[in-house]
C-alpha cells in the first residue's frame, strides 16, 4: 500500500451508508454554490467499487433452428 492512501473493506451496507453520506454531501455544497470536485472524486471511486447486481438467470430455452 502506498504512503497516504488507506484502504477499507465495506460490506454492502456500509457502502450504501458511504454512498449516501456523499450523495446527500454534494447536494448540500451544491445549495451551498461551493465546489463539489473533492466529493464528486471520492463518490465516483466508491460507485466504481460498488457491486453490481449478478444478471438474472434467464428462464426457459429459445432456440434459433428452423422447423
Amino acid at each position: 500500500m502506498s504512503e497516504g492512501r488507506v484502504t477499507l473493506e465495506l460490506d454492502k451496507y456500509e457502502c450504501g451508508v458511504i454512498f449516501h453520506s456523499l450523495k446527500d454531501k454534494r447536494n448540500q455544497m451544491l445549495k451551498e454554490e461551493r465546489p463539489t470536485d473533492a466529493v464528486d472524486d471520492v463518490l465516483l471511486k466508491v460507485i466504481e467499487k460498488m457491486e453490481v447486481p449478478p444478471e438474472k438467470p434467464r428462464r426457459g430455452h429459445r432456440r434459433h433452428e428452423e422447423r
